[in-house]
């Protein structure tokens, strides 16, 4: 994403987390903003897995679901993750009914119990046999993976040298086309955004099944980092 300002001014001011700084200026200023995205393999997914129960009662169908649970996240520490890695994300309980279209008032049907937790795998190539071992478990809500780094300050490095030469260059083009030489950097402000997870969607949940000859396929692609800056100069001859 790039766009462009371009502005006769005699005084810049340039916001600061501390205070106002103000630069005087003589001649026009151009102000750019450009973005750039690293791609780079992932080394970490985000899964969410869980347990929906239906009972007759409210506090039966907690206990069930909690018994449940207790398999998934006993699965889940059986295959070696951290208890730190396990987040409950989630726990819902609501009546259900059959609504009908013939007027009739709905019927009750007994309260439904969600618990959802968040997992952190550490492993990318577990990820298929992870979600397998945890519908056998007893889970019968997946979703994700959601892949991401957890260190990306070498992408975060590249993506933003790269969109700091792309706005001088965009800005020296501007300038040219002014009739000016040369350029003066007066502010750089870059847009803090965060590495958004990419989902893997497993759509057909139905369609996991633990077999011995075959494993849920996972792809686990690549990620982007991205950084976007905003750059003001001034045009000089």
């Amino acid at each position: 994403m790039k766009s462009v300002l371009l502005a006769a001014s005699a005084l810049i001011a340039t916001p600061a987390l501390a205070a106002n700084v103000d630069i005087a200026v003589q001649g026009p200023v151009v102000e750019i903003t450009a973005s750039e995205t690293v791609q780079s393999e992932p080394d970490r997914a985000t899964v969410g897995a869980g347990v929906t129960t239906r009972a007759r009662t409210a506090v039966q169908a907690m206990r069930d679901n909690a018994n449940k649970m207790d398999a998934v996240i006993g699965q889940l520490r059986g295959l070696g993750i951290a208890r730190e890695d396990i987040q409950t994300s989630g726990v819902n309980l609501n009546a259900a009914f059959q609504y009908n279209n013939n007027n009739t008032p709905p019927v009750f049907q007994g309260y439904d119990v969600t618990n959802q937790v968040s997992v952190t795998l550490k492993d990318i190539a577990k990820i298929g046999a992870t979600l397998d071992a945890l519908v056998a478990a007893g889970a019968n809500n997946i979703n994700g993976p959601y892949f991401s780094r957890d260190d990306d300050k070498a992408q975060r490095g590249i993506a933003r040298e790269t969109a700091f030469k792309s706005a001088e260059e965009q800005a020296r083009d501007y300038a040219r086309m002014a009739g000016y030489t040369n350029l003066r950097l007066l502010s750089v402000e870059e847009t803090l955004q965060r590495g958004v997870p990419i989902p893997f969607d497993v759509a057909n949940q139905a369609a996991i099944r633990v077999t011995a000859a075959k494993v849920t396929p996972i792809e686990p692609g690549r990620v982007g980092t991205s950084v976007q800056l905003t750059a003001k100069y001034e045009m000089t001859r």
